[in-house]
């Protein structure tokens, strides 16, 4: 894949696996993948400046759609320059299509071909996202990448249900490739079809015309078992292309980066090392510590001893527990700052495990610590 603006080009595939180890050029800069992509939905990543997640590892960070179309406006953000200016980040961007939370958070009214009616999930008011409209917004936005508008069904869908809205999802494809203009956003579709493999194989097929930069699944991570998950990646992974990245929506704990990376995944995005370090929890080389636990209440010891972010250089559990347990803003932004230095240092270890020839050996050796197994 090869243009002005994108290019990727694959270093090394993992003969067992099918792992890859790449390179995405952008207008904005280079990413190594497989990555990790945090989430900053409200154009930050909660509790952590720009810096401090660029000094973590962070290549490319994830914008949200369907929040800044709300607040402040992607009017707003176009006037201000666009995102990167808007938000002081100068790395790579990706905004999805506002898809999912149209369908999730809004207090949906009717779906329709043309496009969804639904309430605003900020002051109730009736808004209507179309394809047209979601690439509008995203064009405004400015993102490096974005995701054409999509409808996500629910697990537990019939198989009904769920090829209506993998037909809706690519007949809405069409309309936003025909909208989309701007060569320097790459414009990603989006295979959906729930848990059904023939479903999930003709979504396959209808994005493929459009996969000129890359190809995300969405639909997955989405209260299905892992096991399930992991079917579908394997049943997904020989009919995807091999010369775009291949990207999972949604998905960011370190088995499901591990695995998905073991079949094939080149991008990955995820609320969960934010969300859990605001909850109190950390993600570690030993597994996950909740650290407003009393055992940590005199433990002077690191939060992980393998790690060296900021927080783990200079802070103990004991300080850590104390901030979670008084409210202290700053127990959210380091253990943030952890989690995020944590999945982005995986992500090199898978990296360097595919183009050492040792993936298999690094995971199993990862798990061992990590689950104890």
């Amino acid at each position: 894949m090869n243009d002005t603006f994108f290019s990727f080009e694959v270093i090394k595939t993992d003969p067992e696996t099918g792992a890859r180890a790449g390179i995405l050029h952008t207008p904005h800069g280079d990413i190594e993948t497989p990555v990790y992509m945090p989430v900053g939905t409200q154009a930050t990543v909660k509790g952590l400046l720009p810096r401090d997640v660029k000094a973590a590892g962070s290549q490319i960070i994830l914008s949200n759609t369907y929040h800044l179309y709300m607040r402040p406006g992607d009017d707003i953000v176009k006037a201000a320059g666009g995102l990167h200016k808007f938000m002081n980040w100068d790395g790579p961007i990706l905004t999805d299509s506002g898809g999912f939370q149209v369908f999730s958070l809004a207090d949906l009214n009717k779906i329709t071909d043309d496009g969804v009616w639904f309430s605003s999930n900020v002051d109730g008011s009736k808004h209507f996202f179309t394809p047209e409209k979601a690439m509008e917004v995203e064009e405004n936005l400015g993102a490096d990448i974005i995701m054409a508008f999509d409808q996500c069904s629910e697990y537990g869908y019939t198989h009904e249900q769920a090829k209506r809205a993998m037909e809706r999802t690519g007949k809405w494809l069409e309309r936003c490739a025909a909208y989309h203009k701007n060569p320097a956003q790459a414009l990603f579709p989006i295979v959906q079809g729930n848990m059904y493999e023939d479903l999930r194989a003709e979504s396959v097929a209808r994005c493929l015309p459009y996969a000129k930069h890359g190809i995300a699944i969405g639909g997955l991570s989405v209260g299905e078992p892992k096991e399930i998950m992991y079917s579908m990646l394997d049943f997904l992974q020989p009919r995807l292309p091999t010369d775009v990245p291949r990207y999972l929506m949604g998905v960011g704990s370190p088995d499901c980066l591990i695995e998905g990376t073991m079949r094939g995944i080149d991008m990955f995005d995820c609320v969960l090392a934010t969300r859990v370090a605001r909850n109190g929890t950390a993600l570690t080389s030993r597994g996950k510590v909740v650290v407003r636990n009393g055992r940590y209440k005199a433990d002077f010891s690191p939060l992980d001893e393998e790690c060296d972010c900021y927080c783990c250089k200079n802070y103990t559990k004991a300080y850590l527990r104390h901030l979670v347990n008084t409210g202290e803003i700053l127990g959210a932004t380091l253990l943030s700052l952890h989690n995020i230095t944590f999945l982005h240092k995986l992500m090199r270890g898978l990296r360097g495990a595919i183009l050492g020839g040792y993936l298999k050996e690094f995971a199993a050796d990862f798990y061992r610590k990590y689950e104890g197994r």
